[in-house]
């Protein structure tokens, strides 16, 4: 699923137009960013919760030469399902192909 598609589906369930759902996904998704830049998670209870893990530097290899390279320390944002959504994933029944 895209984000069109993501747009559509919430729409349809809300009984909002494209233009409100599309507002909305974007207010979330730019409400997650601000709260990870500051350094704060965003729990969503049943569902996950989103935070910033700090990578320290670390040396690594250039696969072509195979040197060795700096990796500069940085932050990464990390996301860790809930209970309840991740029993769901485990429960549901996979489509044959």
């Amino acid at each position: 699923m895209n984000k069109a598609e993501l747009i559509d589906q919430i729409a349809k369930d809300a009984g909002l137009t494209k233009a409100q759902a599309g507002e909305a996904l974007n207010s979330f998704t730019n409400t997650v960013v601000t709260t990870l830049k500051k350094g704060e998670s965003v729990t969503l209870v049943g569902f996950g919760t989103y935070s910033v893990a700090q990578r320290a530097a670390r040396n690594g290899r250039n696969p072509q030469t195979g040197a060795t390279i700096k990796i500069k320390a940085t932050k990464v944002p990390k996301f860790k399902a809930g209970k309840e959504f991740s029993t769901q994933i485990a429960t549901a029944k996979t489509p044959r192909k």
